[in-house]
């Protein structure tokens, strides 16, 4: 059996996602000021941003500890971490902010985690479709 078809494959993922949306958010949330001052980005973006990223958490956290990964919510993570990625690239190419270099790797680097993330969710979810004890959400 390949790791990806593992059964604990898809709430490790989930687990991971959930650890690193809540490190991201509650940076953004705690530090809210010196972050704007870092990166360039507008305090109410990082603040609403950091926000919904705690709250996303919570709810990765909940998915990973069923015992029966919630398939449908995990296919609609996906939809939005790719998403989100697409915002990511989005908002520094507008140029609607005076991004720093900082700013831009703190954007960068959560696009390109939020890829890594909803790839490895699809690959787990394609891997285990039809597998004993992986419910349908």
């Amino acid at each position: 059996m390949s790791v990806f078809a593992s059964p604990r494959f898809l709430p490790r993922v989930m687990w991971a996602d959930a650890a690193s949306c809540a490190a991201t958010g509650a940076l953004q949330v705690g530090l809210t000021d010196a972050l704007a001052r870092l990166t360039g980005l507008p305090a109410p973006l990082l603040m609403g941003t950091g926000a919904f990223l705690l709250a996303y958490a919570a709810a990765a956290a909940w998915m990973a500890t069923r015992s029966s990964p919630p398939r449908t919510l995990i296919g609609l993570v996906v939809v939005g971490n790719f998403g989100w990625a697409m915002a990511c690239v989005a908002l520094l190419a507008s140029g609607m902010f005076a991004v720093s270099a900082i700013g831009v790797a703190w954007v960068l680097a959560q696009a390109l985690c939020v890829v890594v993330l909803a790839e490895l969710q699809w690959t787990g979810l394609r891997r285990t479709r039809g597998h004993a004890g992986m419910a349908v959400a």
